[in-house]
């Protein structure tokens, strides 16, 4: 099983249900899957618990009660890895969506990959 593709589907469906809160197992990609969504302000918060062994995600809703992500795909798999040079980088939605990728300088958006002239392995894309 894939836990990152689980961490995702969990923020899907919970956006779906409107809950407020998802708890999680805690692992450092996971939380920092989370931390660049709060950056980028598609979540409100992602806090972990004292022992490590969890964190709470805090999702962000529209006034008129939708989520904030519309749209959240895993794109490299276990057992398809995707890697991206900085030219091949997607545009999610035109840009209005936002790539995630794991690079050597830890993970970035498609936006700061680009900046930094940076390629990696291609996370998940979100709008």
């Amino acid at each position: 099983m894939d836990p990152i593709a689980d961490m995702l589907t969990r923020i899907r469906n919970a956006g779906l249900a409107r809950q407020r809160t998802v708890i999680m197992s805690y692992s450092k990609m996971r939380f920092a899957i989370a931390t660049v969504l709060v950056r980028e302000s598609y979540l409100a918060a992602a806090l972990p618990s004292p022992d490590k062994k969890t964190f709470t995600v805090t999702l962000k809703y529209n006034p008129d009660g939708t989520s904030f992500i519309q749209e959240l795909v895993r794109q490299s798999k276990p057992g398809r890895r995707l890697y991206v040079s900085v030219g091949a980088i997607p545009r999610v939605k035109n840009g209005l969506g936002k790539a995630i990728l794991s690079t050597p300088q830890g993970l970035l958006t498609d936006k700061e990959a680009r900046k930094k002239h940076i390629g990696g392995e291609l996370i998940c894309t979100i709008f």
